[in-house]
Order: C-alpha cells, then sequence, then structure tokens
C-alpha cells in the first residue's frame, strides 16, 4: 500500500510538472503573437506619420490630382482606424485599400517630371516603400505565429489547458483579393 501511494505521488508529479510545461509554451505562444502584431503597429504608426508628407509634397506640384491625393488619406484614416481598434479583418481590407491608393499616387506621379526630381519626394517614396516591405515581413511573422499559436491551443492534451486558462486563438492577417490581385498599371495611369 505504501508503494502504491508513492507511485500515485510520483504520477501525479509528473503529471503536474507536464501541465505546467504546456502552460508555460502556450504563455510563450501567446507573448509571441503579441510581439508580432506590436512589430507590425510600430511600422504601420511609422508609415501613417510618413504619408501626411508625402501627400504635402506631391500637392505641390499635383494640382489636378486631389481625389489621389485624397483617397490615399482615406485609405490612411482607415489603417488607423482598424490598427487602434486591433481589428485584423478590418486591417487587412484597409491595408488593400491603402497600398492600392498608395500605388496610383506613384504610378500618377510619373507624370510630373518635376516630382520624380524632387529630393523630399523621392526620399519619402523610398521610405514608404522601405516601410511596405517591412509591414509585408511582419505580416507573414504575425501569421505564423497567430497560426502555431490557434495549432497548439486546438491539440490535445493541449487544449485542454487551454480552456482551463482561456487562452484564445488569434486572427489572421488576411488580405483582400483586390490587394492580391495583380497590379493593372494602364488603369493607374489612366487615372
Amino acid at each position: 500500500m505504501e508503494i502504491t501511494g508513492i507511485v500515485l505521488l510520483v504520477v501525479l508529479a509528473v503529471v503536474l510538472i507536464y501541465l505546467v510545461m504546456v502552460y508555460n509554451q502556450l504563455v510563450q505562444i501567446k507573448h509571441n503573437v503579441s510581439k508580432a502584431w506590436a512589430n507590425i503597429d510600430v511600422l504601420l504608426k511609422q508609415r501613417h506619420d510618413e504619408l501626411p508628407k508625402l501627400v504635402e509634397t506631391c500637392k505641390q506640384y499635383m494640382k489636378f490630382e486631389q481625389e489621389t491625393l485624397t483617397r490615399v488619406m482615406q485609405a490612411r484614416s482607415s489603417v488607423s482606424d482598424a490598427r487602434e481598434q486591433r481589428n485584423i479583418n478590418a486591417l487587412g481590407q484597409a491595408e488593400g485599400e491603402l497600398r492600392n491608393a498608395v500605388g496610383r499616387l506613384f504610378a500618377v506621379a510619373e507624370a510630373y517630371p518635376d516630382l520624380k526630381t524632387n529630393q523630399t519626394f523621392l526620399h519619402l517614396q523610398g521610405r514608404i516603400s522601405s516601410l511596405e516591405n517591412a509591414i509585408a515581413d511582419r505580416r507573414e511573422f504575425y501569421n505564423e505565429s497567430a497560426n502555431i499559436n490557434n495549432v497548439r491551443i486546438e491539440q490535445f492534451p493541449d487544449s485542454i489547458v487551454a480552456a482551463f486558462f482561456s487562452f484564445r486563438s488569434a486572427p489572421m492577417l488576411r488580405f483582400s483579393s483586390q490587394e492580391m490581385a495583380d497590379v493593372e498599371m494602364r488603369e493607374l495611369f489612366q487615372a
């Protein structure tokens, strides 16, 4: 009877240690998702701050392109609202609109030789393009982190620990079909 009690205590200790390890891994994964989102958030804020500078620079040259400039600022506002609300689904849609608006702006800028040689415009264009690439990289990292989180909280026996401690799935950052489609350059130049 004494040996049975010891064996039972050892089994309970092993199960408890295993559950603590699962819990700690789930916490780490949850924080990786938060960190990935924070990385995107920083880049979105930086781009948010750069876009008005670009629009102001373009206004000096593009007097007849107010609709294009307005679209950029409206899309910028939509991204900002979605980012502040941490609404991943709305952010994906708003990002598509913003990328299209900025792409149109850069395409229309080709018709303005003075603008294309303006150092401020060139700097801002390079900076925004660099931020776009960084955001794309971070989105990939976020989605990978969210996927790892979602798989782990659904796998058995991790799902038991996840349910007990209310771990939640993380939404994937999805993009509109418009953003994933090829850019039609002829359309951009006709705007």
